[in-house]
């Protein structure tokens, strides 16, 4: 018994902690009970409760029993909100205390204090931001053709990532990658003589880098690498790098197809869409920045 009021004195406390008035369909019109004018806000289905007039709905009964039930570990699924005994309790001993704390806040000005009332501007913000944001946004669309048009214009770019298994050898001078070169074209093992000779700290696995992307080393060692002349088995000429003079050796690839038009189609609507939105908005912020007055005062700040 002591361990499940000490949970619920927990749920209780991160339930007063965590949420604000914002959520709580509180009241529709008139004046709160020896407090302050109510907001226009509506709350949407059956009304459960009302607390000196203030209407309780079932939609924000459920949002902070979903709530309070996520913070209830997975573990201990007996201590969650399920049955209706339960959310009338919780409706009672939870909601209603804290409706009752609300109004007296507001009996007492609070929402006046410049702390709460800065606070609460902020959160308003940011709500009719979010909800501007998405009344703009709901009705911006990508055509099946415009995502056509993009992956026949980019395709080649869409590629799944290349990657080449090469093997290399590292020599200080030129005279010495000759010499090499010409014990390879006689048919010298690649890793005998990556053991051997090379310079590179991949010698000592015979040369082997395994597989490697683009950029995994310098420009011209990626020209040579990744080279479409050079095949698989086949070592390259001899090139210069900033360590030294290269040969190498490709040994297998993978990757590099073609992805359909089917395989990235939701990922592709998905980009333009992203983008589509991120210019209305812009083009809407530019309108307004030209409308509006605006004075800053970087003196202030530090």
């Amino acid at each position: 018994m002591n361990r499940l009021i000490t949970i619920s004195s927990i749920v209780c406390f991160l339930f007063f902690g965590l949420f604000g008035c914002d959520k709580l369909g509180l009241p529709t019109s008139g004046k709160i009970v020896g407090g302050s004018s109510a907001s226009n806000y509506t709350p949407k289905g059956p009304i459960v409760a009302k607390v000196n007039g203030m209407p309780i709905s079932l939609e924000d009964l459920d949002y902070y029993i979903e709530i309070t039930n996520s913070q209830v570990p997975d573990t201990e699924p007996q201590n969650k909100i399920k049955t209706k005994e339960q959310k009338i309790a919780f409706l009672k001993d939870t909601v209603v205390r804290r409706v009752l704390l609300y109004q007296e806040g507001l009996r007492k000005g609070i929402d006046k204090q410049p702390d709460v009332a800065g606070a609460i501007e902020k959160i308003k913000m940011g709500l009719v931001l979010d909800a501007l944001t998405k009344e703009e946004m709901k009705n911006i669309t990508v055509s099946s053709k415009e995502v056509e048009d993009y992956y026949n214009a980019y395709k080649d770019q869409l590629k799944e990532p290349e990657e080449r298994n090469i093997r290399e050898i590292l020599l200080p001078n030129e005279q010495d990658a000759r010499d090499v070169l010409i014990l390879l074209l006689q048919g010298t093992d690649f890793a005998t003589l990556a053991k051997e000779r090379s310079k590179a700290p991949s010698a000592k696995d015979g040369g082997d880098l395994g597989f490697i992307s683009r950029d995994k080393k310098f420009k011209q060692f990626d020209a040579v690498a990744f080279s479409d002349s050079l095949e698989v088995g086949k070592t390259s000429s001899i090139f210069k790098g900033p360590d030294g003079y290269y040969i190498i050796k490709l040994e297998a690839k993978r990757g590099g197809k073609q992805k359909s038009l089917s395989d990235m189609w939701d990922d592709l609507k998905a980009g333009l869409t992203f983008v589509k939105q991120q210019q209305a908005l812009d083009d809407m912020i530019n309108k307004l920045n030209a409308k509006a007055k605006i004075d800053i005062n970087e003196g202030q700040i530090k």
